[in-house]
């Protein structure tokens, strides 16, 4: 299966749909961290809802969730640009008991944050409070109280695999409110038939058809997903340098080296004492 994402859309109707299948970007996220199964579980959720809501994203440049809160999982992100590239990380303490692994008990207390960053232009921010009982309850508070438009989502994650299912009801164009709020109703219901597991494993005209086929929704192409990180040397390098001289000089004196690990990759780049004391020299 690749990575893709497929929008759907209902004839004269103000609704639209999308579908995110990822496999192999999960397997390339989950890859070098040793992420317990529920952590794995609500990585894979988030990388299928960044997905999604990147899709509304008409410009150059990423879409991020961030979770924190005061459980066992302090942090958790994940990030997806506009052309498609996903990584997320996730922070979590040890030697904690994971036989429960719903949003509630992982993250505890705390808010989730969604950040559109532009290549070009001023960042926006929604912010809600983690109240509900799993990720996807969450996104859908953010989006009754950030962008007012009615939205249900369906997420799953496992066996490194992760899909995610959006219907949203959009402003009144194509029909009016009466024919909008009857198909919502109507599709709203048939989408709540669909299980995790027929969403996890069933290809996307197998699930469109199960859900849809009274009202057959119309299907651009397909984008594609796949792993993509930002990290570079040059990154790490402007990253050592805004650490200031004082900190270069004792890096300098006590180990004449130092080696900076991806957290979302686990790429490293190992910086001698040669790297260090040029930077040093741009800095005096």
């Amino acid at each position: 299966m690749q990575d893709h994402k497929q929008r759907f859309l209902f004839p004269d109707s103000d609704i639209r749909g999308e579908l995110v299948q990822v496999e192999s970007s999960i397997t390339r996220i989950l890859e070098g961290h040793n992420y317990p199964l529920p952590v794995q579980g609500l990585v894979g959720e988030a990388v299928a809802a960044v997905a999604l809501l990147a899709s509304t994203l008409k410009f150059k440049g990423r879409l991020a969730l961030q979770a924190q809160g005061r459980g066992p999982v302090s942090l958790l992100l994940a990030e997806c640009t506009n052309e498609g590239e996903l990584r997320a990380v996730a922070r979590h303490s040890d030697g904690q008991d994971w036989s429960h692994g719903d949003v509630r008990t992982l993250i505890g207390d705390g808010n989730m944050v969604i950040t559109i960053i532009p290549e070009q232009g001023k960042q926006y921010q929604g912010i809600v409070p983690m109240e509900g009982d799993s990720l996807a309850q969450c996104l859908e508070a953010y989006f009754q109280q950030s962008e007012q438009l009615p939205t249900r989502l369906w997420l799953t994650s496992g066996n490194n695999r992760a899909a995610g299912l959006l219907l949203q009801r959009l402003p009144n164009q194509l029909a009016g409110t009466d024919a909008n709020t009857q198909m919502w109703q109507h599709l709203e219901t048939l989408a709540s038939t669909l299980t995790m597991e027929e969403l996890l494993n069933l290809d996307d005209q197998t699930i469109l058809h199960r859900l849809f086929h009274d009202t057959p929704p119309q299907l651009p192409d397909a984008d594609s997903l796949q792993f993509g990180c930002t990290c570079s040397r040059e990154r790490n390098r402007n990253a050592l340098i805004s650490l200031g001289s004082n900190e270069l000089q004792m890096l300098l004196d006590e180990d004449g080296e130092v080696t900076l690990t991806c957290d979302f990759c686990r790429n490293q780049e190992t910086f001698d004492a040669v790297d260090l004391a040029e930077m040093l020299r741009e800095l005096t």
